[in-house]
């Protein structure tokens, strides 16, 4: 067996092998999956000598704590949190050389949702249809860490970045979504329409890596009965018989039997990837370019 593993001592609520994803199997119902936060996932990847497309370990909330069969650079960004090596305090978004054998132990995010942690090398999950990526819709890619997991590692490429600590965007305080008109708008009422781009939602606890899903004024439908399922995409605002806004994330489905009433502009998806639940959220028209 190599020496170039990495073993999960506590995997947390939820962490998962993220790289930029699988884009372009919409056709075959794959999702594009990745890093729901990418540019913290690239920023890492840059701290440790790895590249871009590197995959990292994605955490929910509580973080998780792995263990090392060999030296290793790591940086930890995205959502902040303490971080330490064998109970010692070490610097969160900057690169920080592990001893094999030793505990780093990511810890529960301070702010924010989804931390981030690169090893140099990467990690050398078994690749399908291009890519490392969990994806929770389709099960496809590595499952969820579990306690007791070893993850191959690839042999570091290049120097980490020398920096005491890599600014990075704080969590929003408040969401703020531009949005284009989506296909099925005409399926809404004016003062529906008016209400989503004017009015503020709240971020759900029930929202996941397939959608965000946020609590508000329910939006009135124009017209009864539902379509026919068609393609959605990423960014895609889809509103179910609730009324209820949900906005597409990276593991979303491929189609949906919904009317979408917007979509979001992608600039705006990675803070998505970071909102708590409570968080106001805002939808702001914009026209189409």
């Amino acid at each position: 067996m190599t020496d170039r593993g990495l073993a999960v001592v506590r995997a947390g609520t939820l962490t998962t092998v993220q790289d930029r994803g699988r884009p372009g199997h919409a056709h075959l119902g794959v999702p594009r999956s990745g890093a729901l936060d990418a540019p913290a996932a690239a920023l890492v990847n840059r701290l440790v000598g790895n590249p871009p497309g590197a995959a990292v370990l994605e955490t929910t909330l509580t973080g998780c704590a792995l263990r090392p069969r060999c030296a290793v650079t790591v940086a930890v960004g995205g959502a902040p949190c303490p971080v330490t090596v064998d109970g010692r305090p070490v610097p969160w978004a900057a690169p920080v050389r592990v001893p094999a054998a030793a505990v780093l132990d990511v810890g529960a995010a301070d702010s924010g949702v989804r931390s981030y942690v690169a090893v140099s090398g990467g990690v050398l999950a078994a690749p399908v249809l291009g890519s490392r990526s969990t994806d929770l819709l389709s099960g496809l890619g590595p499952p969820p860490l579990a306690d007791g997991t070893v993850l191959p590692l690839g042999r570091p490429g290049g120097r980490h970045a020398r920096v005491d600590v890599a600014p990075q965007p704080a969590p929003p305080a408040e969401l703020v979504l531009r949005v284009t008109p989506g296909p099925r708008a005409d399926w809404f009422t004016p003062e529906a329409v008016r209400v989503f781009t004017s009015r503020t939602y709240r971020v759900s606890s029930a929202s996941n890596r397939i959608g965000l899903r946020v609590d508000g004024p329910a939006l009135e439908r124009a017209r009864p009965g539902e379509l026919p399922s068609e393609g959605t995409v990423l960014g895609a605002v889809q509103v179910p018989p609730d009324g209820m806004p949900v906005i597409f994330l990276a593991d979303h489905p491929t189609t949906g039997g919904y009317p979408v009433i917007g979509v979001v502009r992608a600039p705006d998806l990675p803070a998505a990837a970071q909102v708590v639940p409570g968080t106001p959220v805002r939808f702001m028209a914009v026209h189409r370019r």
